[in-house]
């Protein structure tokens, strides 16, 4: 009894410290983290009263940023900040993150909903939102894009393509011992003029520095993620550390140094280079592997990166879907990015990996390059002979089975010892426990390709460890539904082995294998009778046309609101690849089981596409330092390729009834301005320009636009009521509902010598349309406006129709708008 009252009295305080620990959990539940706007202006919005000029000139406009007046400034915004919440709250009652001040006057805090609602109603305050989560969305590419024969040689070569420019790159950190990041190079790397970034020094990494001279920067941003309980020290890392690979990838892709030797489990696949390989990076890291990233995390290092003076900022992160209750470009995110590109960073993004469905963009701001995913003209196809003669083909990066000879296949199946311990389905061969070595021996197994693959729970590479354990020669793997033999990349494997990613094809190996596989009346196996050789997989294949655009590459039209009601923005803005990428990676990183422990990886999505944009737009920014980031972004546009390798249209993958790839003509919602040209871009002959004041009049133009949502989200109010958003001088037009007739207007700058332009069009479909002028002289830096007349025939078609118009110059200059026309449905 005495034993009794002792352990009832140990349970009854055990209750109690539960029940304490439910309350505290309940008031830590209660508190959210806000990022709060508040009147006046940010640092970006005081350039032209700290200089007392206007200037849109991106080289001033740093100046005045990194200035003593601009760092003062800034002091007093946080002091505001501090004085605002003390005067409202009591101390310890919240938890101050972070005080954004270069591209948003405001802060992300730590409260409850009731504090939020107090504050929301407090003088001073314009809006108070409540965080929310962003998501995450190479050895050939150089070559495809021509840059070692074009812009590369006109900028000098590789040792000299991007010097002077830095790449922010916001994403899941850097590994600063990856040879990509070295400073190890000649000539050495020289501090840049301008930039006044810096590297965190602490106890949560084993590295005195990241900064080494290539790497300029390096911060990490984890408030918000540690407040929601998201984050984990572990694993994590409390640096800018990647533990991931995705950070690491990204930054190599767009500025890892030139020819570094690609690596993986002893087999050699060439030489890696960055788009800008002389440009330095400075990373910001606000990604993480498991939860993604959270929106006061990202601001935070978006306003950083701004403080520091990048050129370019690389997102290869965005929202999984339009934002609540206001318009796409008013939310806090896309905001900061405008005030980035008031300060003279061009903004490249993500455009999504939500394709290849219409209306599923995630990047969507005109002010923002927006970059879809193709496919180049590399793959790693392999092969597997039978012994009846048929030769199916499928992938896979691995070595062929030894000699010449065939071996039997045995079926995962066929092949089980007797074990209940199974955690996962034996057909797809991820524990060699669950099989008896006796018969595997020898043999190649044959598993099954599901969807555990595409999502992760299964490996390929716990296959190529389960094969060895088996001491079978070799494994096939089949595929029982079309779908995850689209979504298969092929990753590097020390055993033979292929993927045979056809559903047909499977079906026919897998009745090859039953008909030749001899059984008893038991239908205990007899003999092993089918027998087959697996191909080299190691060596790629340079054939097929390319580029097209990839399956998941998220598609347009881009949207203005959680409604999916259509912009007249054009979106995605530009194609570049981003299938199959072999770049930079952690050795500690996560993200990709199939490479843990390696330091390069082959990985897909139109986060790879990003960073080959940002560097090319280094590059740009290397030749035309004073050039706004829209013209550059013009620049890019404009002088992209609708045509593929071969010279004909390009084209998208999309689904077919039955799940298989079905090849379509592309249009400007697959690929924006088309395929990027690097060394085109370099003289694109006109840029459409535009800034800030452009960019706010078309917030203000939007149907349906709420003043108090403008005043709130950007602390500037509307004044020109007639500004249409067709009015915005993108070089792209887009009609969403065109009732009548409509004039738009643009207005280009001339980039190179005086120069007489001819003016021509393709009409879409059911639209009528003409150009006025037809021709115009400009001369060198002088610029010139043309109409476009567009009208709707009362036969049109609801749905969209694509045209071109074309201005041709007179001493080689062509430059190529894409227009996206859809006639109102009373027309």
């Amino acid at each position: 009894m005495a034993n009794m009252k002792g352990y009832c009295e140990f349970r009854s305080v055990v209750h109690k410290l539960q029940f304490l620990l439910a309350g505290l959990y309940l008031v830590f539940a209660k508190a959210d983290v806000y990022l709060v706007t508040v009147e006046g202006d940010a640092v970006v919005g005081m350039v032209p009263k700290i200089s007392g000029k206007p200037s849109n000139n991106p080289v001033d406009q740093k100046l005045v940023i990194s200035s003593q007046a601009a760092k003062a400034y800034k002091v007093f915004l946080e002091s505001q900040h501090d004085m605002l919440l003390k005067s409202i709250f009591k101390t310890k009652s919240y938890s101050k993150l972070y005080s954004y001040h270069h591209v948003v006057n405001g802060f992300a805090v730590q409260i409850s909903s009731e504090q939020a609602d107090a504050l929301q109603k407090s003088p001073g305050v314009l809006r108070v939102e409540r965080d929310w989560q962003l998501r995450r969305m190479t050895t050939h590419t150089p070559d495809f894009l021509g840059l070692p024969t074009g812009i590369w040689h006109i900028e000098g070569g590789a040792e000299c393509a991007g010097e002077g420019v830095v790449i922010g790159i916001i994403d899941t950190g850097i590994d600063p011992t990856h040879a990509s990041f070295s400073a190890r190079v000649f000539p050495p790397y020289l501090p840049i003029n301008g930039f006044n970034g810096s590297c965190e020094i602490g106890m949560a990494h084993p590295y005195d520095s990241f900064c080494n001279g290539k790497i300029v920067g390096a911060r990490h941003f984890s408030a918000a993620a540690e407040a929601a309980g998201a984050f984990n020290s572990s694993t994590d890392f409390a640096s800018p550390l990647d533990g991931d690979g995705h950070g690491s990838h990204t930054a190599s892709t767009a500025a890892g140094n030139h020819g570094v030797p690609v690596v993986v489990d002893g087999f050699y696949f060439g030489n890696a280079s960055g788009m800008a390989p002389r440009a330095r990076i400075a990373v910001y890291k606000a990604l993480y592997r498991f939860f993604g990233g959270f929106v006061a995390d990202v601001v935070a290092a978006i306003d950083q990166a701004v403080e520091d003076g990048v050129d370019v900022l690389n997102l290869s992160v965005g929202p999984s879907s339009p934002p609540l209750n206001r318009q796409t470009f008013l939310n806090v995110f896309d905001v900061a990015l405008l005030s980035a590109v008031k300060a003279g960073i061009l903004v490249v993004q993500a455009a999504g990996n939500g394709g290849p469905y219409p209306r599923s963009i995630t990047s969507f701001s005109p002010w923002i390059l927006s970059v879809a995913a193709g496919l180049d003209d590399r793959s790693y196809a392999n092969w597997i002979l039978l012994n009846n003669g048929d030769k199916l083909l499928g992938a896979g990066l691995s070595p062929p089975t030894p000699g010449d000879g065939f071996y039997s296949m045995v079926l995962a199946e066929d092949a089980l010892a007797e074990s209940s311990n199974l955690f996962f389905n034996p057909t797809s061969c991820q524990q060699p426990e669950a099989f008896n070595r006796t018969i595997t021996q020898g043999k190649i197994l044959i598993c099954t390709y599901s969807f555990s693959f595409v999502f992760g729970q299964s490996t390929l590479k716990q296959v190529s460890q389960t094969t060895q354990n088996l001491s079978a020669v070799g494994f096939v793997m089949v595929v029982n539904s079309e779908l995850p033999g689209t979504k298969f990349n092929p990753v590097p494997i020390t055993v033979p082995g292929i993927v045979i990613t056809n559903l047909a094809d499977s079906q026919s190996f897998i009745n090859y294998y039953n008909t030749s596989t001899v059984r008893d009346s038991m239908n205990q196996i007899v003999e092993f009778g089918a027998q087959a050789k697996i191909g080299n997989g190691l060596n790629p294949e340079f054939q097929g046309a390319a580029p097209q655009v990839a399956m998941y590459s998220s598609r347009g039209p881009d949207v203005k609101n959680s409604n999916y009601e259509d912009a007249d923005v054009l979106k995605p803005n530009i194609l570049a690849p981003g299938s199959l990428i072999w770049a930079a990676w952690s050795s500690i990183g996560i993200d990709e089981p199939n490479f843990f422990g390696q330091t390069f990886a082959m990985i897909s999505g139109t986060s790879m596409a990003t960073p080959h944009i940002a560097g090319i737009a280094a590059l740009l920014k290397q030749k035309y330092p004073q050039w706004s980031p829209a013209a550059i972004a013009s620049a890019i546009i404009t002088s992209a390729s609708v045509v593929d390798n071969k010279g004909e249209p390009l084209l998208a993958q999309h689904f077919s009834t039955n799940g298989t790839v079905l090849l379509q003509p592309a249009t400007p919602f697959d690929f924006g301005g088309g395929a990027v040209n690097a060394t085109a871009a370099l003289d694109p002959g006109l840029v459409f320009d535009a800034g800030y004041d452009d960019y706010f009049n078309f917030i203000c133009s939007m149907a349906k636009a709420n003043p108090s949502q403008v005043w709130n989200a950007t602390g500037s109010t509307c004044h020109s009521a007639t500004v249409k958003p067709t009015d915005l001088n993108n070089p792209s037009i887009v009609v969403a509902n065109l009732a009548g007739t409509e004039t738009i207007t643009r207005t280009v700058t001339n980039v190179a010598g005086t120069e007489i332009y001819a003016a021509s069009y393709m009409a879409p479909t059911g639209i009528s349309m003409l150009i006025h002028p037809v021709s115009f002289t400009i001369m060198e830096g002088k610029s010139a406006s043309f109409s476009v007349i567009l009208s709707a025939a009362s036969s049109s078609s609801s749905d969209y129709s694509f045209g071109e118009v074309f201005l041709k110059g007179n001493k080689g200059h062509m430059v190529r708008i894409p227009v996206a026309i859809r006639a109102a449905r009373n027309q």
